[in-house]
């Protein structure tokens, strides 16, 4: 007898914690972070480190509507790496055959 198991039904579906993908909210906290550990002695830590972090984490939010998923890893991928990116081997370098052609 076949045993079935019941599973869910979005196995695909990617993880989200208020409207945030996880590297999303790794990005933001690392940033309030940094903010924080700079200009948190300043005294004006309203100001100075959660508003450019709040405002960042709404420029993330709008600003990846539509988007695929780990959009942000893929963009700073593509920025970081230099060079050009290809999808095939590079090129040989050309020189004319200096042999016999036998048929």
């Amino acid at each position: 007898m076949l045993r079935q198991t019941q599973t869910a039904k979005c196995l695909d579906k990617r993880l989200m914690v208020l409207g945030f993908e996880v590297p999303d909210l790794l990005a933001i906290c690392l940033f309030l972070s940094a903010l924080h550990l700079v200009l948190g002695d300043l005294g004006n830590s309203l100001v100075l480190v959660w508003l450019p972090s709040v405002t960042f984490a709404l420029v993330l939010w709008f600003g990846k509507r539509g988007k695929a998923e780990n959009f942000l890893i893929h963009w700073a991928q593509f920025h970081l790496k230099p060079g050009t990116l290809s999808a095939f081997e590079p090129a040989m370098k050309w020189a004319p055959y200096k042999g016999e052609l036998k048929w």
